[in-house]
C-alpha cells in the first residue's frame, strides 16, 4: 500500500507522472498539460493501491476498468500505462499526437494497450462508464449462485468540469444512482478552470449536491493530499449501495510557477521557459527529458506483480468453475464470446411473421426469437416500450439489486441511453440495443458516432421513421435523418421493407462485430413483398437486391427503401407496359451495398441504365447513386400535421403520382 511508502518516493513518483505529461505535450507542441499535472496525485494513489490490472494481459476479464472521461488529459493516462508496465514505451510517449502513433491526442480504444474507451467528447466517458459498470453487475448476477467471486470488476474514472457540464452526464448519472451501481467510482477534478477562464464565468452549481440528489455517495477532498485520497478511495470501494463521486479540489498545472491555476495551461504547452522553471521548482532534472527514476519504476513494478498474482488466482477460479461444467459453464462461454448462431438468418427467416404489419411490429416479433437465440442481447427504450415493441418477453427488468434481467427502462434519456449502451458494448458479455423514435436520433448522434469510431457492436432501433407519423407533426417526423446517419462512417443503417428484411436486419446487426447498426422501422402497416421464385434470403445481406425484374434489358431501375419499396412496386404495376421494362431494387442498407464487390453492384445497378430513387426523405444525397440524369423522389422539407393519407396526397407519394413522375422522367 502507498501509505507504507517513503513520502519522498511518493513525491518523486508524482512528479515523474507530471513531467512525463509535460515533456510529451512540449515535444508535440500541442496538448493539455495542466490537467495531468493537477491529477498526478490522484492517479498515483489509484493505480498503486486500488486499481486491479495486469499490464501483461490488458484485457483479462476480472480486471478493474479505468476511464479517463476528460480525454484531453490523455498524457496522464499514457504516463500511467507506461509506468505500470503496459506495452507503451517512452518512444511512444515521445511520439504523442504524431501520425500513426499509439498515443493519439485523445485516448482511443484498440489503439493503445490499456485504454478502455475512446474519450474526448466531454461527458461521454463518465456516462458510458455507467453502462460498463452495469454490464459487470449483470454478469455477476448470472453466476452469483455458482461463484460469487467470479465477476468482481469495478469501474474507476476521472471526470472534469466539462464532463459534468455536458447534459449527457446528468442523464446517465441519474440512471447510475437509480440502479445503485456501487462498483462505479469517479473522481471529479474540481480545478475550477476552463479554457475561457475560471468556472465562475459559467458554472457555479454545487456538483456534490447534484450527485447526492441523484443517489450517489459523495465525498469532498483535497486532491493533492495523499491521506485524504487514500481514505476516500477506501470508503468509496467499501460503499455497497451507491456509486461514488469524490469531489477533488485540485490545482491545474500544479507545480508550475507561472501557469498553476491559470487557464493558459489548459490547452497549450507550458513553453520551454516555463517547463524549465517547473522542473527547477519541483527539483526535477532538466535533462534528460522523459526521465523516469529507477526507484519509481520499482514502485509500479511491485503493483504490476500484485496484479499478475490476482489474475493467476482468478484464472484458477475460472478453471475450477469450468471444470464443474454444466449449463453455467456453457452460459459463461456463450456470454463472454457474445455468441451468435451461424445460421441466425435462416432461423429468423423461418420464424418470420407472414402478415402485413408495420416493420416495428414485425421487428418486435423477430426480436423475441433473436433473444432466445442470442442470450447476450439486452436493452430497452427511452420510455417508449409500447411504441417501439422492443421489450424482451419472459425476461426481467434490470433494477437496483436485481441485475439478472435483460430489459432496461431508461426513462426519457435518449442521450444517456446511447452512452449507456456504448458502455455495455465496451464491457463484457452483452450486445446492447436501444429504442426510440427516429427523429430523436438527433439526441443520440454524438454517442452513435463514438460507437462507430470505437467499432462497438450496438443496435440502435428507431421506429416511427417517416413523415407518415402524421398527426404528431414535423417535430416528430424525420426527413434528413436517414442520410444524416448514413453519413457517419462505420454506422450501418438498415431500413427494412417487410418481415424478411426485418429478419435480415437483425441478423446483420447481431453478426456484425466491428461497428453499430441502426434499424429504421415504420409505424404504418406495410405489405409483404412478392419475391422471385427461388429467392435466396442471404441476398438481402448484400445491402440491395432485385425484388422485381424487368422483362428483358431494363429501361430503368427504381431503387427504394423501407416503406417506399411497396410504393415502387405499385407504381411499376400502374405503368403497365412501361412498368414491365423497369427493375425494382430494394436497398435496405445502402452502406452494405456500397461495400460489395463492383461486379455485384453492377449486376444490381447496371451501367448506362437510368436510375430513380424513392425514399420519403431528403433527396440530395441520392445523386451519388442515381447520377445527374437520375430522378430522386422524396421530400426536401419538413413534414406536416395531418393524417397519413392526406400527407401522401400532398407530397405526391401515392402510386399514381409516383408513376406519373416516372413516366415524365422517361419521356413517355
Amino acid at each position: 500500500m502507498t501509505k507504507d511508502l517513503d513520502p519522498k518516493l511518493v513525491e518523486t513518483s508524482v512528479n515523474c507522472i507530471r513531467m512525463l505529461a509535460v515533456d510529451a505535450v512540449q515535444q508535440a507542441n500541442s496538448g493539455h498539460p495542466g490537467a495531468p499535472m493537477g491529477l498526478a496525485n490522484i492517479a498515483f494513489e489509484l493505480w498503486t493501491s486500488h486499481l486491479r490490472y495486469d499490464p501483461k494481459a490488458p484485457g483479462w476479464f476480472n480486471r478493474d476498468r479505468f476511464v479517463l472521461s476528460c480525454g484531453h488529459a490523455s498524457t496522464l493516462l499514457y504516463s500511467m500505462l507506461h509506468l505500470s508496465g503496459y506495452d507503451l514505451s517512452l518512444d511512444d510517449l515521445k511520439s504523442f499526437r504524431q501520425l500513426g502513433s499509439r498515443t493519439p491526442g485523445h485516448p482511443e480504444v484498440g489503439v493503445t494497450p490499456g485504454v478502455e474507451m475512446t474519450t474526448g467528447p466531454l461527458g461521454e466517458g463518465l456516462s458510458a462508464s455507467v453502462g460498463i459498470a452495469a454490464s459487470l453487475k449483470m454478469l455477476a448476477a448470472r453466476f452469483a449462485e455458482h461463484d460469487s467471486e467470479l465477476c468482481t470488476g469495478r469501474v474507476f474514472g476521472i471526470c472534469s468540469d466539462g464532463d459534468i457540464m455536458e447534459g449527457v452526464s446528468a442523464e446517465a448519472c441519474g440512471l447510475a444512482g437509480h440502479l445503485g451501481l456501487d462498483n462505479l467510482v469517479f473522481f471529479y477534478d474540481d480545478n475550477q478552470i476552463t479554457i475561457d477562464g475560471t468556472t465562475e464565468l459559467s458554472f457555479t452549481e454545487d456538483v456534490g449536491a447534484r450527485f447526492e440528489a441523484q443517489g450517489w455517495y459523495v465525498q469532498r477532498i483535497d486532491g493533492h493530499d495523499h491521506r485524504q485520497i487514500r481514505e476516500a478511495l477506501d470508503k468509496a470501494v467499501a460503499e455497497s449501495a451507491r456509486p461514488s463521486l469524490i469531489v477533488s479540489r485540485t490545482h491545474i498545472a500544479m507545480g508550475s510557477p507561472g501557469k498553476q491555476d491559470s487557464s493558459s495551461s489548459h490547452g497549450s504547452p507550458l513553453g520551454a521557459d516555463e517547463v524549465k522553471a517547473t522542473k527547477e521548482n519541483l527539483g526535477w532534472p532538466l535533462e534528460p527529458t522523459f526521465f523516469v527514476p529507477d526507484e519509481v519504476r520499482t514502485v509500479f513494478a511491485a503493483r504490476a506483480a500484485q496484479g499478475a498474482k490476482e489474475r493467476a488466482a482468478w484464472l484458477e477460479r475460472l478453471a475450477a468453475f469450468k471444470q464443474r461444467g454444466g449449463e453455467p459453464a456453457k452460459l459463461w462461454d456463450t456470454l463472454i464470446e457474445r455468441q451468435v448462431p451461424a445460421d441466425l438468418l435462416d432461423q429468423l427467416v423461418a420464424s418470420a411473421p407472414t402478415e402485413d404489419a408495420a416493420t416495428r411490429v414485425l421487428s418486435g416479433t423477430i426480436q423475441q426469437q433473436v433473444a432466445k437465440l442470442v442470450p447476450s442481447l439486452v436493452g430497452g427504450s427511452a420510455d417508449l416500450t409500447p411504441s417501439t415493441k422492443t421489450f424482451i418477453k419472459d425476461a426481467a427488468i434490470v433494477q437496483r439489486g436485481a441485475f439478472g434481467g435483460r430489459n432496461f427502462h431508461f426513462g426519457v434519456r435518449e442521450h444517456g441511453m446511447g452512452a449507456f449502451a456504448l458502455g455495455v458494448a465496451l464491457g463484457e458479455g452483452f450486445i446492447p440495443f436501444t429504442a426510440t423514435f427516429m427523429v430523436f436520433s438527433d439526441f443520440m448522434r454524438p454517442v452513435m458516432r463514438l460507437a462507430a469510431l470505437s467499432h462497438m457492436r450496438c443496435v440502435f432501433v428507431f421506429t416511427h421513421d417517416s413523415v407518415y407519423v402524421g398527426e404528431d407533426g414535423p417535430t416528430h417526423q424525420p426527413v434528413e435523418h436517414y442520410w444524416a446517419l448514413r453519413a457517419i462512417p462505420n454506422l450501418d443503417l438498415v431500413r427494412p421493407a417487410d418481415a424478411l428484411e426485418c429478419a435480415a436486419a437483425w441478423s446483420h446487426a447481431l453478426a456484425r462485430e466491428d461497428g453499430p447498426t441502426v434499424l429504421s422501422l415504420t409505424r404504418q402497416k406495410l405489405p409483404k413483398l412478392p419475391r422471385p421464385e427461388g429467392f435466396e434470403p442471404a441476398t438481402m445481406l448484400r445491402g440491395a437486391y432485385v425484388v422485381a425484374e424487368s422483362e428483358g434489358a431494363p429501361a430503368g431501375v427504381l431503387i427504394a427503401t423501407g416503406s417506399e419499396v411497396s410504393l415502387a412496386l405499385q407504381a411499376r404495376t400502374l405503368l403497365g407496359d412501361m412498368g414491365r421494362k423497369l427493375r425494382v431494387v430494394s436497398a435496405p442498407c445502402v452502406d452494405v451495398f456500397e461495400r460489395q464487390p463492383e461486379d455485384y453492384r453492377a449486376s444490381v445497378l447496371p451501367a448506362g441504365v437510368p436510375r430513380c430513387s424513392i425514399e420519403l426523405g431528403i433527396t440530395g444525397p441520392w445523386g451519388a447513386l442515381v447520377g445527374l440524369d437520375g430522378l430522386s423522389i422524396g421530400h426536401d422539407g419538413f413534414g406536416m400535421s395531418a393524417p397519413q393519407k392526406d400527407i401522401e396526397e400532398k407530397l405526391g407519394m401515392t402510386g399514381q403520382a409516383v408513376a406519373a413522375r416516372i413516366r415524365r422522367w422517361l419521356g413517355q
